[in-house]
């Protein structure tokens, strides 16, 4: 008597990649899911609102903190002692700072004496005047057209938004005809390489990268790369630091150096990424920073998330660096040249005519 065969199942081995994939999945979620959004290329990422108007709508909480209370003092019926110490406690609570306070104040008065000026509605115009004076010496454009490859040096600590800003700013010269190469110099956090892998591969960008090694050998390797492909743009990440660990500050050091050995001139700029809601204490790291490796430039992220927005005045006041680029939201498009004017219009609406 024959016996039926006995049912086998077959089951289908995944390969290592598929297992990884599938082991990443988590972690794909997280990074890929809300990247894959942004580049969409969906209304609300290219083709909604003006920057402006995004603009005023990331800083409506700084606009809260400055604009309400200043447009309720100057609804005043007259210009006093008073008025000028409310005017300062709301300055500072916009993280203006204590030396860009006493400036903004003192040049307040002075053209009150000046120019004769006793109706408090008036000192609207005068004060949304003097702030843009103020700021104007840190809107500098980056120009990148002196060398190729430009070496862009990316530093801050972890947390400021400096990676995502990264992708950003890769979208953005993409936008402007550039070629980027993106160097993952975060070697110290595992999910700072996937996440510029993933804005790579969304863009089109080669991403050098290592399993192991340190920062300053990646990036040297990527600055090889771009100077063989004749590359425009070399965005090199780093590790988050604190400016208070010394040893690791030292460390972001030796990358600056090692990028002078790859390429005698560069880097062409030193970026580093402040979050806006730490508020004075982006004076700190401004200073630790510089000192470290020369900044020569700055991005302040997440304007949106704070009322701290006056701290682009203290930096004004305290450590002019250009201020290349701020960020008011996580769509691509969120991330833009800083411009005083625009800025302090967005905080200071015009009154309706």
């Amino acid at each position: 008597m024959t016996g039926s065969k006995p049912k086998i199942d077959v089951v289908k081995s995944l390969s290592f990649g598929e297992k990884i994939k599938e082991g990443l999945a988590k972690t794909s979620a997280t990074l890929n899911t809300p990247v894959g959004e942004l580049f969409s290329g969906s209304p609300s990422a290219e083709s909604g609102p003006s920057w402006s108007e995004r603009l005023k709508v990331g800083l409506a909480k700084t606009n809260a903190t400055l604009n309400t209370p200043v447009s309720e003092l100057f609804s005043r019926s007259k210009i006093d002692a008073s008025l000028y110490e409310e005017l300062e406690a709301t300055l500072l609570m916009a993280d203006c700072g204590v030396d860009a306070t006493t400036w903004l104040l003192d040049e307040l008065k002075t053209r009150v004496k000046r120019d004769g000026i006793e109706n408090p509605a008036l000192l609207r115009a005068v004060l949304s005047e003097l702030l843009t004076t103020l700021l104007l010496p840190i809107e500098k454009p980056l120009e990148i057209t002196a060398h190729r490859p430009f070496i862009i040096m990316l530093a801050g600590i972890n947390g400021a938004g400096k990676t995502t800003s990264i992708g950003k700013l890769a979208r953005h010269f993409q936008q402007q005809g550039l070629s980027v190469l993106l160097a993952a110099g975060d070697t110290f956090r595992a999910a700072a390489k996937e996440q510029l892998m993933v804005w790579g591969e969304r863009n089109g960008i080669t991403v050098i990268a290592q399993d192991s090694g340190d920062s300053a050998a990646v990036i040297f390797d990527a600055i090889a790369a771009a100077r063989a492909r004749k590359i425009d743009i070399v965005l090199a990440d780093t590790a988050g630091r604190l400016p208070t660990q010394l040893h690791l500050m030292e460390e972001i050091a030796k990358v600056r150096r090692v990028i002078q050995k790859a390429e005698a001139s560069g880097p062409h700029e030193v970026i580093l990424v402040l979050d806006a809601n730490i508020g004075q204490n982006a004076i700190a790291q401004v200073k630790a920073f510089d000192k470290a490796i020369g900044v020569t430039g700055l991005i302040v992220t997440k304007l949106d998330g704070t009322a701290k927005g006056g701290v682009l005045a203290a930096i004004a006041r305290q450590c002019a660096k250009p201020v290349r680029y701020i960020g008011v939201g996580e769509g691509i498009a969120d991330l833009q040249p800083f411009r005083a004017a625009e800025f302090v219009a967005a905080i200071f609406p015009p009154e309706p005519s």
